[in-house]
């Protein structure tokens, strides 16, 4: 290499040019993370799904996309008239992915969420129908569901059944009234067989037990600092409660 000469003035310095900082999306991200387009966001009834769907597809600018809440068989369900636990979830099985098929169709541009996954119909069904109804739904779900995208993300939400009986008290909704805490243990159990063994996407899975996002901003702002760094294969975020 070869030496400077020995009487050589020193050479000034020039400062180094900071680059221009990328324009951060929504939600921010390093620029090596590509942010999902498609989001799902499940879990159990009380636990905060709509809510925190709501808030990330105000601040990704995303298209929302509504589980199906007016399904005209559902008190008939509740009440456990005859025939209405079929109907009811045949209803919810069409409607869930006609919306999931307008809102992903070929070319539909910009990011979407939604606050449920179409595998979430099945979930119910398997607590709800009979053998002999869960045949015949079995054959309408593989119809519906063939060549239907999976999200890039979901975000499992969970809580303990004692924590979703309080939220569902306060909600106050009337039919809810109706569900008793062994049905919302059985479908605890449930969500939780299913996303143990689920890989169809990167999954996200968030204990929400000892944490409100509804309510409190500085749990919410927990969450969604953890959603500016990727998520791959499936990770567990145990955020910490109030103090």
């Amino acid at each position: 290499m070869p030496r400077s000469r020995k009487h050589a003035p020193p050479k000034r310095r020039r400062t180094p040019r900071l680059p221009k900082l990328p324009v951060l999306s929504a939600i921010s991200k390093p620029p090596s993370f590509e942010a999902p387009r498609f989001i799902a966001v499940e879990g159990p009834l009380r636990v905060g799904k709509s809510t925190l769907a709501q808030i990330l597809a105000d601040r990704m600018h995303a298209r929302r996309i509504l589980d199906c809440e007016d399904n005209p068989f559902l008190a008939d369900f509740y009440r456990e008239k005859s025939g209405a636990a079929f109907q009811a979830q045949m209803y919810f099985l069409m409607e869930r992915q006609r919306r999931l098929r307008d809102a992903l169709v070929d070319g539909s541009p910009g990011p979407v969420v939604a606050d449920y996954l179409l595998e979430k119909d099945k979930i119910f069904a398997y607590i709800n129908l009979d053998n002999v109804d869960l045949q015949l739904y079995e054959r309408y779900y593989s119809i519906v569901a063939e060549g239907l995208r999976a999200p890039d993300l979901v975000i499992y939400l969970q809580a303990t059944p004692e924590v979703l009986q309080k939220r569902i008290a306060r909600k106050r909704a009337p039919a809810e009234g109706r569900i008793s805490r062994a049905y919302l243990e059985e479908v605890v159990r449930a969500y939780e067989h299913f996303f143990f063994r689920y890989s169809a996407s990167d999954l996200l899975v968030v204990n929400t037990s000892e944490i409100d996002f509804v309510d409190r901003n500085e749990d919410l702002q927990q969450l969604l600092r953890r959603l500016q760094e990727p998520v791959k294969g499936t990770q567990y975020f145990l955020p910490l409660g109030p103090g």
